[in-house]
């Protein structure tokens, strides 16, 4: 259930050749570290990979693309599409601020990010049911996006009830699972250790475990990734 630089892990049923979404169960649960993590690792091996945020809300101070940047140690790592200063799920956010938020840009947006570089790390905004714009949700963008998901969960307790509806929800709309990462594990309570074989056994996903991981430290957030995920999941990067 925990992965590193070696074949020797199980290959995922899904890669990341053409890009990831990486989903979270809630907000909060680490999806900017997960992304930030596997877009410096995919650069370090020579792939144009690009992090992207279809929506920031609280910014500032939020800034998940700003944390990709510095992590990865260039803007070219990372794109935001629209911004909004209150921390609010982003249809709120554009309601309580007059502006026009439509659905149909933020998916254009999405995809034409997605073509425009060799392999795209697309973030979600909270988790599956945060409304986005104009009567949809963030599913409806993962859905629409094409890509395959990267479930991000919590690792204490709790997380089973979530990350079992993330992964059926997303199947139910026909988005395949790469996976799931228990972020933030430190094995230090029983619910901890038992949770990643559980989640495995619930959804049928390969489950990895990642240890909190500051961002004030770039090398140390994509060597965390590299570490505690397998690289058969970057299946056509270069060795």
């Amino acid at each position: 259930m925990t992965g590193g630089d070696s074949e020797s892990n199980a290959p995922p049923e899904h890669s990341l050749d053409d890009g990831v979404f990486v989903v979270g169960t809630d907000t909060g649960v680490g999806k900017t570290v997960v992304t930030a993590g596997l877009t410096g690792w995919l650069r370090e091996r020579g792939r144009d990979a690009v992090a992207v945020k279809p929506c920031q809300t609280g910014h500032p101070p939020d800034d998940d693309a700003g944390v990709v940047a510095s992590v990865c140690g260039t803007d070219d790592a990372a794109v935001c599409l629209r911004r909004f200063e209150p921390p609010l799920a982003p249809a709120v956010a554009a309601a309580e601020t007059d502006a026009t938020l439509a659905y149909d840009d933020i998916l254009d947006g999405v995809i034409d990010a997605v073509n425009s570089c060799e392999t795209a790390v697309v973030e979600g905004i909270g988790g599956l049911c945060v409304p986005l714009a104009d009567g949809r949700e963030v599913l409806d963008l993962v859905a629409d996006a094409g890509l395959p998901a990267l479930v991000v969960a919590r690792s204490d307790l709790g997380t089973l009830n979530h990350t079992a509806l993330t992964v059926r929800t997303l199947r139910d709309r026909g988005v395949p699972v790469v996976g799931v990462v228990c972020n933030r594990y430190e094995g230090v309570t029983t619910a901890e250790r038992t949770n990643p074989g559980v989640i495995e056994r619930m959804t049928g996903c390969p489950v990895w475990t990642v240890p909190p991981l500051n961002t004030a430290s770039g090398d140390r957030v994509v060597d965390g990734i590299r570490e505690n995920l397998p690289v058969s999941l970057l299946s056509g990067t270069a060795e």
